[in-house]
């Protein structure tokens, strides 16, 4: 039985990468929890992030905002959602941990 090498569609996969910095609650809570907790831009007035409702998160996460969550630049998150860098796979890992989804819904194979 011969199984198929699939190929990373690095553009598509980038594009994914864009639409859950705005589409994913639980990406854009984790971010919020780490950058904007316990500061004045908080609007949360509950103390538990993983409860907080939609109304209080941010409606999108910026590139600076998730550049700092990652320990990279923002050209290397432009990079990624442009398609231009392949993601690495503890980066992807960690993608996957905090939007809370799987690699087969982050990646995107060439057919």
């Amino acid at each position: 039985m011969e199984i198929k090498r699939k190929f990373i569609d690095w553009e598509a996969t980038g594009n994914k990468l864009f639409r859950l910095r705005s589409d994913n609650s639980c990406l854009r809570k984790y971010v919020c929890s780490i950058i904007k907790k316990n500061t004045e831009k908080c609007n949360n007035p509950s103390e538990d992030c993983t409860t907080c409702e939609e109304r209080y998160i941010d409606k999108s996460i910026s590139r600076p905002e998730l550049a700092e969550v990652f320990g990279e630049s923002e050209s290397v998150i432009n990079n990624w959602e442009s398609g231009k860098t392949p993601v690495g796979i503890e980066n992807l890992l960690f993608y996957c941990q905090i939007a809370e989804v799987t690699l087969e819904d982050i990646l995107v194979f060439y057919k």
